[in-house]
């Protein structure tokens, strides 16, 4: 029974699949490496964004344009169309002039412009320049001052000027009309003299 058991057993086939250990090993170390290469680069910080330095704008910034117009505004209205101030930029809708202006010069605003917080350092040559420049726009302004404060003195004594002969006109008139009326009254005392009467016009006695 024992040796019948025996023959059956070693002339069946075996129809299980067969694993091969070694080959699966070195999958799943590799796998592991890759999982943990994968893991490593996850917690490595991404490389920081260059942006360029704060700087001044320039252009002017129009808060005006739209008082005191009246806008009809629908659901189809786009946007930039709508009631407020819209920043193209941010593509957003601020409803006063004080929120507008603290959102262009806003962290984000800049940001979305390409450009930190943070302002160019200047050196002591830039400094020198800029006082130089500040020292001739100062000297230019107080020139021009000085050149209109003159214009309006010279004009002050181009009137002052008139008036002084216009009134020397004036009293050189008076003195030629109070000169004839004396010449002419002289002349009439003399010839009432000589014909006798005590004077023309007088009443009569």
């Amino acid at each position: 029974m024992a040796s019948g058991s025996g023959a059956s057993g070693s002339g069946i086939e075996d129809h299980r699949r067969k694993w091969d250990k070694e080959e699966y090993e070195k999958l799943a170390e590799e796998r592991l490496l890759e999982e943990l290469e994968a893991l490593e680069n996850g917690k490595q910080k991404p490389a920081p964004v260059t942006r360029e330095l704060l700087r001044q704008r320039d252009y002017r910034v129009d808060l005006e344009g739209k008082l005191g117009k009246s806008v009809v505004i629908t659901k189809n209205t786009p946007s930039s169309q709508t009631g407020g101030y819209y920043c193209n930029v941010c593509d957003c809708v601020v409803k006063d002039s004080i929120n507008f202006l603290d959102h262009i010069n806003g962290k984000k605003h800049q940001r979305n412009l390409g450009m930190s917080m943070r302002i160019e350092r200047s050196s002591l040559d830039q400094v020198k320049k800029r006082f130089e420049l500040n020292k001739r726009k100062l000297e230019e302004k107080k020139k021009d001052y000085d050149l209109e404060q003159r214009m309006k003195e010279m004009r002050e004594e181009e009137d002052k000027l008139k008036e002084y002969r216009k009134e020397r006109k004036k009293e050189k008139k008076r003195k030629m009309d109070d000169d004839l009326d004396q010449d002419q009254s002289e002349g009439q005392s003399e010839l009432a003299a000589i014909m006798g009467f005590s004077g023309f016009g007088g009443s009569k006695k």
